[in-house]
């Protein structure tokens, strides 16, 4: 099979029709959508791997570029309300892509936090619709300030998001991430028995007996100098949740989503992590050698 867009956004689109849209019993009352929901997400993790940050900019090149495949494109603001209220359908769709793929039944996660910028000037904060909940936080690992949301991830080894969300930066790692452990868990996307590897931002007593006791997972982190010697450093493990931070910020412009709203920002991540859980998927099914490779679907 020829991996390239074109065939991405094709077998995304049967997948979502068949099995992530429910199908409705009767028609609602009105005239039918001219662009179904199923067309409307492929049209959204096209945008983010074909890297068109603007909205205005995509729709015209949608008529170039994907014009074969859809026989009717939105105007630029259809298009965006229709993209922030299909953000519960995309994430359904990311959820089903990740359990179609054979890492799911693996017994490793990968998890980590990492910034999402919502603005960078003092007016921006002082305005923004995001101004009761996003805040300013601090990124250790590129030693600077941003002001916006942080995002914290659980995927599997090569990649593919199983369960993520969005939060206030001043607000402490380990509480966030027994709530997201506790949702995954609930999800069935973690089992008894699993390991989840992350960072030293999890380290105390309390988050790994939350983990073992609650989440019946096993944390595993880099050792911290204050304490014995349990794991290492972890150093060649950790640079696979680095680079799949850097695939998400480098290559699907996670920090430049432009989102300026709650729900705008949610929707654009999500969008990305779209992207990414589709890119993951087909490459599984075509047995690509690099599972998270987007050099085919990115022009």
């Amino acid at each position: 099979m020829k991996t390239d867009l074109d065939t991405l956004l094709i077998a995304l689109y049967v997948l979502v029709d068949d099995h992530v849209i429910p199908a409705e019993p009767t028609r609602r009352p009105g005239r039918p959508k001219r662009l179904t929901d199923a067309e409307l997400v492929c049209l959204a993790v096209a945008q983010v791997l074909l890297g068109a940050r603007s909205e205005h900019h995509w729709i015209r090149t949608c008529y170039v570029r994907l014009g074969h495949l859809f026989p009717y494109l939105p105007n630029q603001p259809g298009y965006h309300k229709r993209v922030k209220a299909a953000a519960p359908l995309i994430c359904r769709a990311t959820e089903y892509l990740a359990t179609l793929c054979p890492s799911f039944t693996d017994d490793l996660r990968l998890f980590d936090a990492t910034p999402v910028p919502c603005g960078t000037s003092r007016e921006t904060v002082r305005r923004s619709e995001l101004a009761g909940l996003a805040d300013y936080g601090y990124c250790a690992s590129h030693s600077r300030w941003y002001w916006g949301l942080k995002l914290y991830l659980l995927t599997t080894i090569e990649g593919m998001p199983v369960a993520w969300c969005l939060a206030n930066p001043k607000l402490g790692e380990r509480e966030v991430a027994q709530e997201l452990l506790a949702h995954a868990r609930d999800r069935a996307v973690l089992r008894d028995g699993m390991i989840v590897l992350t960072d030293k931002g999890l380290a105390g007593k309390e988050m790994e007996r939350f983990a073992t006791d609650q989440a019946g997972v096993l944390l595993v982190r880099p050792d911290r100098k204050d304490e014995k010697r349990r794991y290492g450093n972890l150093a060649g493990m950790r640079q696979w949740i680095e680079s799949v931070n850097d695939t998400l910020k480098g290559q699907l412009d996670l920090e430049q989503h432009g989102g300026r709203t709650e729900a705008g920002v949610y929707a654009r991540v999500a969008q990305r992590l779209l992207a990414l859980a589709a890119a993951i998927w087909l490459n599984w099914a075509t047995d690509a050698p690099v599972k998270r490779s987007l050099i085919a679907y990115d022009h």
